[in-house]
């Protein structure tokens, strides 16, 4: 992640955002008891929105695939949550363990829309059966492809996240968008 980008995604302005937008958009009509007991974030980066969950959840762990952020997320975190270096195209879970699965605004991340559809794969074998996976992310732009600049920038067309998420297992499957982001919700 590039630098600009990274100090972003630290900064009190992103948390507000996270905070009274984009979390409360990507969980609308699901409150946080409706996540169950055993939550797993993807890609939490430096943890902004692990933050908000944990004081919400009974127990949550973070899954992150940069070491460095996933080693400051342990230092910062560790003891109230759970972290797990690895990656999310091949989880370190044994299968139907986490009653949700949550990830904001990071898929775009994921270099490619097969390593996307193995992360959503993934996801469904680590949830339990009518378990929910809670996705969101940013629609494509001008503006967001220059703050990736350096980064890998692979952004997911809320069009078609639906078929996609069925083909990795999910039935009712809800794909919400605006102008700026989409959120999902599909369960296992």
């Amino acid at each position: 992640m590039n630098t600009a980008h990274l100090e972003l995604l630290r900064s009190a302005g992103w948390r507000e955002l996270l905070r009274d937008f984009i979390v409360p958009f990507a969980l609308e009509g699901v409150d946080f008891g409706g996540l169950g007991d055993d939550v797993l974030e993807i890609g939490p980066g430096p943890g902004l929105t692990t933050d908000l969950l944990m004081e919400q959840l009974t127990a949550l762990t973070a899954l992150e695939l940069d070491s460095s952020l996933a080693i400051e997320l342990e230092e910062r975190l560790g003891g109230t949550v759970e972290v797990v270096e690895g990656d999310a195209t091949a989880m370190p879970f044994e299968p139907g363990r986490f009653s949700a699965v949550v990830s904001f605004t990071m898929l775009h991340h994921v270099p490619t829309p097969e390593m996307q559809d193995r992360l959503f794969a993934e996801v469904h074998r680590v949830m339990r059966p009518g378990g929910l996976f809670v996705a969101n992310d940013s629609v494509a732009s001008k503006e967001l492809a220059a703050l990736h600049d350096g980064d890998v920038y692979n952004p997911v067309d809320p069009t078609g996240v639906a078929d996609r998420l069925r083909a990795a297992g999910f039935a009712r499957i809800a794909v919400r968008h605006n102008d700026f982001g989409w959120a999902a919700h599909a369960y296992c």
